[in-house]
């Protein structure tokens, strides 16, 4: 399946997607360099961040290039555009495909706020135009 014309990008799992956040912040990186980036915060060894690195090359969300006896790696698919699907799979496979499902949840669980209300009423009049 496609989204616009776009292939879907492999299911990222959520260890994986915080590599993803640092490549997408700032690319190439080596091993070490996302390491410096996430490790301390998730608690992870250089050894965690390789294969997560491995893993999203296999999936082909990230390429590698030669760096001396080092790797960089940059991301192959957008972050708007991994989102965008990985949305879209959430309100299908939840709300039915419903947007509308989704916000009628979010408001009868009280998740919004004033300011979330006064943004989704601004967008909705940007769609309308």
């Amino acid at each position: 399946m496609t989204l616009r014309g776009k292939p879907k990008p492999e299911r990222i799992s959520e260890a994986e997607y915080a590599v993803m956040e640092a490549l997408w912040a700032k690319s190439p990186l080596s091993a070490a360099e996302v390491c410096e980036t996430v490790c301390a915060e998730r608690g992870w060894s250089m050894p965690t961040v390789k294969t997560l690195l491995s893993r999203l090359v296999t999936k082909k969300a990230i390429a590698t290039e030669p760096d001396g006896r080092r790797f960089l790696y940059t991301p192959l698919i957008q972050r708007e555009h991994y989102v965008g699907t990985e949305s879209r799979r959430f309100v299908d496979r939840l709300f039915g495909g419903s947007a509308a499902g989704l916000f009628a949840h979010l408001a009868e669980q009280e998740a919004l706020d004033d300011s979330d209300i006064e943004k989704i009423e601004q967008l909705l009049k940007e769609l309308k135009q």
